[in-house]
């Protein structure tokens, strides 16, 4: 299987894993020279949140969530990464429940791969209070690399 467009799916609580997630995706996707695609996924609160924080003006034009995720200070840093080694990339912002929206994205893009970030959960946590990456990896339309924090026990 050729692997041509990597999706680097990240979300809120990324940024504290922001070095893991940019040298995992380094390592899949620069020895065959694939595009990364950074996608961001809000759900709608986060993202009411985001423009707010990012202030954008909602009440002149509708706020574009590829704009809103290129200014988001998790995506600058991965961009600056994937910059240093040269690989090409595009940004992706998305609105909706984390899980199936990373798996919209990664149909929408032909994703070859999808590298996505997560915590150790208990079984009771996952229970009550779901997985995003459990739900990317069990519906994903191609392999998932998941990257978790080397802290986290």
């Amino acid at each position: 299987m050729t692997l041509k467009t990597v999706l680097l799916a990240v979300g809120p609580g990324d940024a504290d894993r922001s070095t893991k997630l940019a040298e995992t995706v380094v390592e899949v996707a620069k020895p065959a020279e694939a595009t990364v695609v950074l996608g961001h996924v809000f759900t709608d609160s986060e993202y009411d949140e985001v423009l707010s924080r990012l202030e954008f003006d909602t009440e002149l034009e509708e706020a574009d969530p590829n704009e809103v995720a290129t200014r988001h200070s998790t995506i600058r840093e991965l961009r600056d990464v994937l910059d240093e080694h040269e690989l090409e990339y595009e940004t992706r912002g998305a609105v909706g429940d984390h899980g199936p929206t990373i798996v919209e994205l990664a149909t929408a893009v032909d994703a070859d791969r999808v590298v996505v970030g997560g915590r150790r959960r208990s079984p009771t946590g996952k229970a009550v209070f779901g997985s995003t990456a459990q739900e990317v990896l069990l519906s994903a339309p191609c392999p998932v690399t998941f990257v978790r924090n080397d802290d986290e026990a």
